[in-house]
């Protein structure tokens, strides 16, 4: 069979198992199984595929037939125009969530022009905010760190800082008990918190899509509510946040004013939300009071 061939029988099996996007999928697994690049697929459709290549492509749509994630099946992603190794450790990277690594790099470029700070990145996953943060404000005054209770996802995050050639500290903790209890960090004073912690409600996940279902139940649980986790940090933020240090927060398209009322709650101040790209209410920013 030749290339041409190969992605028609990838689209068709992808159709039949109700696979959105059957044929751009087939082709980013033809791309991957050739470890060859879009252009080179599209000119050379009509080559033959030897037999291994053939099998382990069958192999790679017989996976995506399962609502695999496809990041998963080629272990990586984009985001913020960079290459992130992903695995069924840790939450695939969305475009939403460069509207809160937007806004953070704005408002550490207005609000700390040559002052040596440090940020932390909580419930860091991927590792996909902290790095990109680290990659465009190039900024040797800032101390990057991040932090995860899973040290699965940790292991895939310092992949992927030094895929990107990062330096981060990471940290495994839960929320803030490591951070606030370890000597080498219990001392450290925040400038900025970011975090997009798991924000939906448990019992709406089992009806989720099927390959949404595949991500990591631990980053997207936000318990009963879905505010579980934005209760929790805003409330132990306080104690390693600077006086009108900054606390970024991803929501969830509905939570905008939920998440509003707990910083409120809290004595945060100067409290502002942006939407993303899709006009979905995306990012919540409070400042400690």
């Amino acid at each position: 069979m030749n290339i041409k061939q190969l992605i028609n029988y990838g689209k068709e099996e992808l159709e039949k198992n109700n696979i959105d996007e059957a044929l751009l999928k087939s082709k980013i697994l033809m791309q991957h199984c050739l470890k060859k690049t879009k252009e080179y697929i599209l000119i050379n459709l009509e080559k033959e595929i030897d037999k291994k290549d053939e099998i382990n492509f069958k192999k790679l749509i017989n996976r995506a037939c399962t609502n695999e994630p496809i990041q998963y099946i080629i272990g990586k992603q984009e985001f913020m125009g960079l290459e992130f190794i992903v695995n069924e450790n840790v939450l695939i990277p969305r475009a939403d969530t460069e509207t809160l690594v937007l806004e953070t790099i704005d408002i550490v470029k207005k609000s700390f022009i040559n002052e040596k700070i440090n940020i932390l990145d909580m419930c860091t996953g991927s590792g996909a905010i902290i790095i990109s943060l680290a990659k465009y404000l190039n900024n040797k005054n800032i101390n990057y760190y991040a932090s995860d209770i899973s040290e699965e996802a940790l292991k895939v995050a310092i992949e992927n800082s030094k895929k990107n050639k990062i330096e981060i500290n990471f940290i495994n903790s839960n929320l803030f008990e490591t951070i606030k209890e370890n000597n080498n960090y219990k001392d450290i004073k925040f400038d900025l918190i970011i975090s997009n912690p798991p924000y939906i409600e448990t019992n709406i996940i089992d009806n989720l899509e099927e390959n949404v279902k595949k991500e990591p139940r631990i980053a997207l649980d936000g318990g009963d509510d879905g505010l579980k986790f934005y209760k929790q940090i805003v409330k132990e933020a306080k104690d390693v946040l600077k006086e009108n240090g900054y606390l970024c927060f991803e929501i969830g398209y509905n939570q905008r004013k939920n998440v509003i009322g707990i910083l409120e709650n809290n004595d945060y101040k100067d409290i502002y939300s942006k939407k993303d790209l899709s006009e979905n209410d995306r990012i919540v920013i409070a400042r400690k009071g």
